[in-house]
């Protein structure tokens, strides 16, 4: 039975995999709301080993708490080429958006659409009235990070063994409007315990 798809984490967009060109311009290209159906044509995309499972619980709960965060790239014979999943959460200067799943398809990568999603979800955020948003990477995954800080994401903090207890990540954080003085920015000092990671919001 189909139980889940196959999202990626944001750490494990990679755009160095082999995979041919996208013979298509980002310009011939849709985006709009994700909605249920659309999990269910996740499989082409998800192509990375890295590629996380998720159940359709966890599906069911960002659509019906966050829909405005969800969001699919389709190419003109409405096949999705990219998707972003995100939440809004927090609570007073830590409210903020984060990235929990995106991922673009072997053929669509490095034209645009991981950029082009991560500013849906920013605005989104945005006007969410959060203050910033967040998303997790592996500190091992470095053409992620330097994509991210291409966005103008900076590395806020890093997380010991948040990867099944192993690997360390960073939390990479983006100010949005409402930080006028871009406090969420400024980097910790010291790593955190994933126990930690809200107590050191």
């Amino acid at each position: 039975s189909i139980l889940a798809a196959f999202p990626c984490r944001p750490e494990t967009l990679n755009p160095q995999l082999a995979a041919p060109r996208a013979p298509l311009n980002p310009i011939m290209s849709t985006t709009r709301r994700m909605s249920i159906n659309d999990i269910f044509s996740f499989n082409q995309v998800n192509l990375d080993s890295l590629t996380e499972t998720y159940n359709l619980l966890w599906y069911f709960e960002y659509f019906s708490k966050w829909p405005e965060h969800q969001n699919v790239v389709l190419n003109p014979e409405n096949q999705v080429m990219a998707y972003i999943i995100g939440k809004s959460e927090g609570a007073g200067e830590t409210w903020h958006g984060h990235v929990s799943a995106v991922t673009v398809g072997p053929a669509y990568r490095r034209i645009g659409l991981a950029s082009k999603l991560m500013r849906v979800l920013e605005e989104a955020s945005t006007q969410s009235d959060c203050y910033f948003v967040d998303l997790f990477v592996r500190v091992s995954n470095v053409v992620a990070i330097e994509m991210y800080r291409r966005f103008g994401y900076v590395v806020y903090r890093t997380i010991l063994k948040y990867y099944s207890g192993e690997e360390n990540a960073y939390d990479m954080r983006k100010a949005l409007p409402r930080d006028v003085q871009k406090k969420s920015m400024v980097p910790l000092k010291n790593p955190v315990n994933p126990w930690e990671i809200e107590l050191t919001m």
